[in-house]
């Protein structure tokens, strides 16, 4: 009865596995599309805004060459109907440049993500080849990367909605607020993540058996 009991639970850790491993790997891709997209938006948008920046300025420098060619007698009568211009130019250079390095932000957080999928990817293919863990293993490490991706898949909503925020009209501090939130649980993924794949590699190294078991197991983790 013993015997059998272990063997079904064997057998459901060998069932429920490659489930769990295409949740995830489901969970995986769709992450890696978003951040795709999210990444090619935000270039975009930098891109125009970077070209508005040389425009704004473009448009400084004649306001500023005219000035200097006018009389002294002129430009008191002339600055004061440009300061208007001058204050709008200013305001308007100061507000696209918030928006690039919102921009920028957003970018690093979504290439975050990036390395987060990938660093799942690279880990669990090398976990399925250690021998040192039972199919139970696998199958609990696969729900583990499940979770982890699941909340790293909400977080892209989180940084779609900075992306749309930028734009509505909502104040720096709104923006930021958001933008570190979204920062931090990314930042709060990836090293969960990361902690979790060098705790499984320490147990397979302290499962290791010989000297020639060990330098196996540090070959295929890459390990010095």
């Amino acid at each position: 009865m013993k015997k059998a009991c272990i063997l079904i639970t064997l057998i459901m850790g060998l069932f429920l596995a490659p489930i769990q491993q295409t949740k995830a790997l489901g969970i995986a891709a769709i992450i890696k599309a978003a951040v795709v997209k999210v990444i090619k938006a935000v270039d975009l948008k930098i891109q125009r805004q970077q070209n508005k920046v040389i425009w704004l300025q473009n448009a400084q420098k004649t306001l500023e060459n005219t000035m200097s060619k006018l009389k002294l007698d002129q430009i008191s009568d002339w600055i004061e109907k440009q300061r208007s211009i001058y204050k709008q130019y200013y305001d308007e250079l100061a507000q696209v440049k918030a928006l690039i390095t919102y921009y920028q932000r957003i970018k690093d957080i979504s290439q975050k993500q990036i390395r987060l999928v990938n660093e799942y990817k690279r880990a669990w293919r090398l976990f399925q080849q250690d021998k040192h863990f039972s199919p139970d293993e696998l199958n609990y490490m696969s729900k583990v990367y499940t979770g982890i991706l699941e909340e790293s898949a909400n977080n892209m909503d989180q940084i779609l909605l900075i992306t749309q925020s930028l734009t509505t009209k909502m104040t720096d501090a709104q923006r930021l607020k958001i933008i570190h939130a979204a920062a931090d649980q990314v930042e709060t993924n990836y090293y969960d993540l990361v902690e979790f794949n060098t705790q499984n590699q320490m147990l397979s190294l302290q499962r290791s058996k010989g000297q020639q078991d060990i330098e196996a197991t540090r070959k295929l983790y890459g390990l010095h």
